[in-house]
């Protein structure tokens, strides 16, 4: 579903250990999880989030993690392996049309789309396939890099989200990104609505 795909070079860049110090996954996304929840990380890359993710859940959780390359998704399972959590990720390859999310309808308890969205071609499509995996009243943090997205784009895609069902609930400070966290309050719609 990548317009604008990340090289895969960049992959290692992300998952830093310096990162930590001004993204710091536990920070970020542990308010919203809980043992035993099925999490989606979509544009998982290598892990950054997705590792600590798995942590979080538990042994009876799970992570979801689409990406749309291969090589990402084997890094991702290398690194999930010396982590300890692979049993924890399941992982799918998205393409530039479909994220391949058919069978988790309402399934996922939080979600995740962390300096993604300004890559896909079809945000609208993409929203709503996140939004279509989501159980009602689920969350799902989107957050976009300031340097790449502005305030204006960033509240379009919001727009967006909310005709797919998703409504900001909060906008948490996210270092570096434009950030809110969205609620699963109704149905995604498959078509776009008719402009007048």
């Amino acid at each position: 579903m990548a317009e604008k795909v990340c090289p895969f070079w960049v992959g290692y860049l992300l998952v830093t250990p310096l990162r930590r110090l001004y993204q710091n996954p536990d920070k970020i996304l542990g308010p919203y999880i809980k043992a035993g929840m099925m999490v989606l990380d979509v544009g998982c890359a290598m892990g950054f989030f997705a590792l600590p993710l798995a942590k979080m859940v538990g042994p009876e959780g799970k992570v979801l993690c689409v990406d749309v390359q291969v090589k990402m998704l084997r890094a991702l399972h290398k690194r999930a392996l010396k982590t300890g959590v692979a049993d924890r990720i399941v992982t799918r390859l998205g393409n530039r049309t479909s994220l391949g999310l058919n069978d988790f309808d309402q399934r996922i308890g939080f979600a995740l789309a962390f300096a993604v969205v300004h890559e896909v071609p079809d945000v609208f499509t993409f929203l709503g396939e996140i939004s279509k995996a989501m159980k009602f009243g689920s969350r799902c943090l989107v957050a976009e890099p300031k340097g790449r997205v502005s305030a204006e784009e960033f509240e379009a895609t919001l727009s967006i989200a909310k005709e797919q069902g998703l409504r900001v609930v909060d906008r948490p400070r996210v270092a570096r990104s434009r950030a809110a966290l969205l609620e699963k309050r109704q149905q995604p719609v498959t078509e776009r609505p008719e402009s007048t």
